[in-house]
């Protein structure tokens, strides 16, 4: 048996397994992309920004002023000079 072929086989072993272990345990799975769906990126925070001066006319204060314009959670960010500042940007 040629060394390729051992190593094909561990490759679809691992990927079989881990596929299994998926279907055995959804409900982490699910929780774990909620999170990670939960948490709004640089840009959503930006684009919430740019919305917020289209309807008031005037920057936002505080993170918490755009709140009806971000699904998620946007505590990590903050405003510095009329942008997002935080976690990715």
């Amino acid at each position: 048996m040629h060394l390729t072929h051992v190593a094909m086989a561990a490759a679809v072993t691992v990927s079989a397994a881990g596929v299994s272990y998926a279907a055995l345990n959804p409900d982490r799975l699910e929780k774990q992309a909620q999170a990670v769906a939960d948490r709004a990126s640089c840009r959503t925070v930006d684009a919430a920004i740019i919305a917020y001066v289209g309807l008031h006319d005037e920057p936002p204060a505080t993170i918490a002023d755009l709140k009806g314009f971000v699904k998620g959670d946007i505590t990590a960010y903050r405003i510095v000079d009329g942008v997002a500042a935080g976690p990715g940007c």
